[in-house]
């Protein structure tokens, strides 16, 4: 990075509030590898500070979440293997979603690309009036490969995942509380308001019941009903336990 240049992500507590703030509002919030290695250590910090109980993911700037993967890096030799590589040894996606605490991303402008499956891989996620969403991929003759295949169909179902995700049209916030992509639309100049209400919600809950739920949730879309159903009989005693001072 160069000198006097701002950190392009930014990390800050309040109170048990991670906020998680993607700083290159120049080039729309748009991730490269530096972001990607900041990322990382911030949610492994959000992961193992006790002291944090709920995160929030948001853009700097007034015209976008992300825009998805900076295309500035794409072309070149050495960008290109140390994306691969970097893709390989620190899944970032996959710290995002399993992330034992809840979180939340606070959308405005462009959601595109992997902005929008960062998106996806919260647990909530608030939309400002302006948000706009797409995946774009196809278009670019590549495919969504921050978890937007499989995430998105989750979400919306697999008929409207497959319009986004093979026409790349976008779709504006709106339509994205319609169809469920969204949990909530506020005015543009509410969203951090919006965002922290949210929290604040979960971080009165207890962390506990929180992380089993969430367990419950996540890792039972991949099960049989039978044995979802076993988990969260499994869950439902750790957390009763728990509650017994056991």
């Amino acid at each position: 990075m160069p000198p006097n240049e701002p950190d392009p992500v930014l990390f800050e507590k309040e109170g048990a509030l991670a906020w998680i703030r993607l700083n290159r509002p120049s080039r729309l919030n748009a991730i490269n590898l530096e972001m990607r290695d900041l990322l990382w250590g911030m949610l492994e910090a959000v992961r193992d500070d006790p002291d944090v109980g709920a995160m929030i993911v948001c853009g700097a700037g007034d015209r976008a979440f992300s825009s998805g993967a900076d295309i500035a890096e794409f072309g070149s030799a050495p960008s290109y293997l140390d994306a691969r590589n970097a893709r390989r040894e620190r899944d970032l996606w996959s710290l995002l979603l399993s992330l034992p605490k809840p979180t939340i991303a606070a959308i405005h402008g462009f959601a595109y690309g992997a902005g929008c499956e960062m998106a996806l891989c919260c647990d909530l996620r608030i939309a400002a009036e302006d948000a706009r969403f797409a995946l774009p991929e196809v278009s670019l003759a590549y495919i969504p490969s921050a978890g937007g295949t499989q995430l998105l169909p989750r979400t919306i179902g697999a008929g409207r995942a497959l319009n986004m995700i093979l026409t790349g049209t976008p779709i504006d916030a709106a339509e994205a509380l319609r169809i469920g992509l969204v949990h909530q639309v506020v005015p543009h100049g509410g969203l951090t308001a919006g965002a922290r209400a949210a929290a604040e919600c979960l971080l009165a809950r207890p962390a506990y019941a929180l992380r089993h739920a969430k367990e419950a949730i996540t890792a039972g879309l991949d099960l049989t009903l039978e044995q979802g159903l076993a988990l969260e009989q499994r869950l439902a005693a750790l957390t009763l336990a728990q509650l017994d001072g056991g």
